[in-house]
């Protein structure tokens, strides 16, 4: 008799990772996941491999996982998927001190985080042409020129019209 297994949380066209105690700030790291929300994790591990910032490297290990997981684990096309969501938050803080003058202390904290990176499945279908579309004016024809809109009668001139 084994634990009951849980429900899954995503839909069945998704897949998660998530990377904690991330040795970084959330701010810093949110920089980083703005970048690849809403991209197509090809374009995403393309921006995340080109970036000059630090943990970059780090969200494109996780990004990887999560295709990974896609692909092995809930059989998901890779060339279809789509970074759904990108969400960045707290985790620990470390309490340090700094020597201050005249034996004071000054206190550093020093942030952690955490990424969660939700892929998608999403097919792209061919745009359909809209009924609604105005097709091209044929060349050669001029069109006529617009009317002037007719001037407003002040009040005088309609006691002296009437």
């Amino acid at each position: 008799m084994g634990k009951q297994s849980r429900a899954r949380v995503l839909a069945d066209h998704q897949a998660m990772a998530i990377a904690r105690n991330i040795r970084v700030s959330p701010r810093k790291l949110n920089l980083v996941a703005q970048q690849i929300r809403g991209q197509k994790v090809d374009r995403a591990l393309n921006v995340l491999s080109f970036s000059p910032k630090r943990i970059a490297g780090t969200v494109k290990k996780v990004l990887q996982s999560a295709i990974a997981n896609a692909e092995n684990n809930h059989d998901l096309d890779v060339d279809d998927l789509v970074v759904k969501e990108a969400s960045v938050g707290k985790n620990l803080v470390m309490k340090r001190f700094h020597a201050r003058a005249r034996g004071n202390a000054g206190g550093i904290e020093k942030f952690f985080s955490q990424i969660t990176i939700v892929v998608e499945e999403k097919r792209e279908e061919a745009p359909a042409k809209r009924e609604t579309e105005v097709a091209a004016p044929a060349r050669g024809k001029k069109k006529a020129p617009a009317k002037k809109p007719a001037a407003k009668k002040s009040a005088k001139a309609k006691k002296e019209a009437a």
